[in-house]
């Protein structure tokens, strides 16, 4: 054990050290490195965060959940606030990756959508390692001008048909359709155009979507998880398959730009995936206990209503909700209804020999061989 004394003297003796060479006496500086998707934050509430609590931010982004995990994966990444998706969030926790949370230094933890957090538990058994930032749909971005131009106006906009019939798509290749490249979100958000009893672990079943998707590969530009976001608000491309906050983000920004493009956003009438990006503390973050301050900062409603102001999802807040902009939270792309939320499906992490499945499909649609 140090003795007290002997500490004392070191710190003044340290003290003196520093008057003599000019150098200020400081305390270190507080600071927490996030690890989070790209434009997925409301600038301001870092500002504000730092502002109120002294603990700079440094925010650095991806743009897949793979990059995320490889890293957190490697360990000692440095991130003290990193946001996995639904399936990646339960690997990880399986792999050990994360800390629980200590949810006596979450105040705000009550403010949480309790049917939000319910369904979180296909990930995280007791909400014991992270707490939902936004969640979403997987669905359909489109220029309804450019497509109803080719497709006519009796085309069926809403159904998952449009971006998995060959003829259709042959139709739309030369305005553009781009698809995300993530099939963990993609086959089991199409799984149920196939039927409401698909099952997103059978591989029969999930060669149905693949094979499907095959079919049309040739008519896809591009499978990007963000590049469709701009090429559709520049009218590049009519029609996207991906996250309902990104399409509508795309609206904003030609809404924004005045350029005459109109896009829609729907999730098929057969159904889609729900789902979550979520705030955890890596178990050897470096700043934990800062960590834990700024998660509970964004549990706060009026800084989650501001975050889904400013990306267009919706926010795992319950209370929030009164202060969602009215535009957004009468979108049923954003806020469904109940009867839209009944048909949509959860997906947890396949299991390692079914996800090299996958990996092998996926590829077969990416390279056509």
């Amino acid at each position: 054990m140090k003795s007290p004394a002997l500490g004392r003297t070191l710190v003044a003796a340290f003290a003196l050290a520093a008057l003599a060479l000019g150098g200020p006496v400081r305390a270190a500086e507080r600071v927490i490195n996030i690890y989070n998707w790209s434009d997925y934050i409301d600038p301001k509430v870092l500002d504000d965060f730092t502002k109120e609590t002294g603990i700079k931010v440094v925010y650095d982004t991806y743009d897949s959940n793979e990059v995320l995990e490889t890293k957190l994966l490697a360990g000692k990444s440095g991130y003290d606030v990193v946001a996995p998706s639904g399936p990646f969030l339960q690997r990880l926790i399986k792999a050990g990756v994360f800390q629980p949370l200590d949810k006596s230094k979450l105040t705000n933890l009550g403010n949480v959508w309790p049917d939000i957090a319910a369904r979180l538990q296909a990930y995280d058994p007791g909400n014991v390692f992270a707490v939902d930032y936004m969640w979403g749909t997987t669905g359909i971005g489109f220029n309804a001008g450019m497509v109803r131009e080719r497709l006519g106006n009796e085309a069926a906009l809403n159904s998952w048909s449009l971006v998995l019939n060959p003829s259709t798509m042959n139709k739309l290749k030369e305005c553009g359709v781009m698809m995300i490249d993530s099939p963990e979100d993609l086959i089991p958000s199409i799984l149920p155009f196939f039927g409401p009893k698909m099952d997103p672990k059978r591989w029969d079943d999930i060669s149905k979507v693949t094979d499907a998707l095959y079919k049309v590969r040739g008519s896809v530009r591009k499978f990007h998880s963000s590049e469709y976001i701009n090429a559709l608000a520049n009218g590049d491309i009519c029609v996207a398959v991906g996250y309902s906050g990104d399409v509508l983000q795309a609206r904003k920004r030609a809404e924004e730009a005045k350029n005459d493009v109109k896009i829609e956003y729907v999730i098929p009438k057969e159904g889609a995936e729900m789902w979550f990006d979520t705030f955890a503390i890596p178990k050897d973050a470096p700043h934990a206990a800062d960590a834990h301050v700024f998660l509970n900062y964004m549990l706060r409603p009026e800084v989650a209503a501001a975050n889904t102001n400013f990306v267009s999802y919706a926010s795992g807040n319950l209370p929030a909700k009164k202060l969602v902009k009215p535009e957004i939270l009468a979108n049923p792309g954003i806020y469904p209804d109940d009867a839209t939320l009944q048909r949509l499906v959860v997906n947890t992490a396949w299991p390692d020999n079914t996800q090299r499945f996958v990996t092998r499909l996926w590829t077969r649609i990416r390279t056509g061989r």
